[in-house]
């Protein structure tokens, strides 16, 4: 099993559309790559902890490759947008790919060139190594399952 984080504005669009992906084994929402440990949602909300809403993925390569899954995540996003996605707007909305085995860096950058080639705009979405991911609060956790009318910017039919 491998892992990645992404960040794509609102995580429980994110979590609960890449759940729905043939091989993705497990996602938790949670906040990436701040300075504050341990942050709150109502901290990370407020832009002084530098962290991103981020979903942490762990799935099957035998099922499912970084590629499918990076293809399905720039489907959702838009990788021009600086600090926002939908009507989300502020640093921890911003996107992201947070990789935690430097061996799927070439496969990352490869599929944001793809993306670049078909985007007139310079795409923005942060690459980084994972420095750190702490758990949302569990309210947070699997959200639009609980909340199935909850807001979510992402078409979730789009799967």
């Amino acid at each position: 099993m491998k892992s990645i984080v992404i960040a794509g504005g609102c995580f429980w669009g994110v979590d609960a559309y890449m759940s729905r992906i043939n091989g993705i084994i497990e996602t938790k929402v949670g906040y990436a790559n701040g300075t504050k440990k341990n942050p709150t949602y109502d901290e990370v909300c407020s832009g002084t902890t530098g962290h991103a809403e981020a979903c942490l993925i762990s799935y099957d390569e035998s099922i499912v490759s970084l590629n499918e899954v990076l293809n399905k995540f720039w489907g959702i996003i838009d990788p021009t947008a600086s600090n926002r996605q939908g009507a989300d707007v502020g640093t921890q909305y911003r996107s992201g790919i947070y990789y935690t085995d430097k061996i799927d860096l070439d496969v990352i950058l490869r599929t944001k060139d793809e993306v670049q080639k078909r985007n007139s705009k310079q795409i923005v979405t942060e690459i980084e190594p994972l420095i750190c991911f702490y758990d949302a609060e569990d309210y947070h956790q699997k959200y639009l399952q609980k909340n199935p009318g909850g807001y979510c910017h992402i078409n979730l039919d789009d799967n």
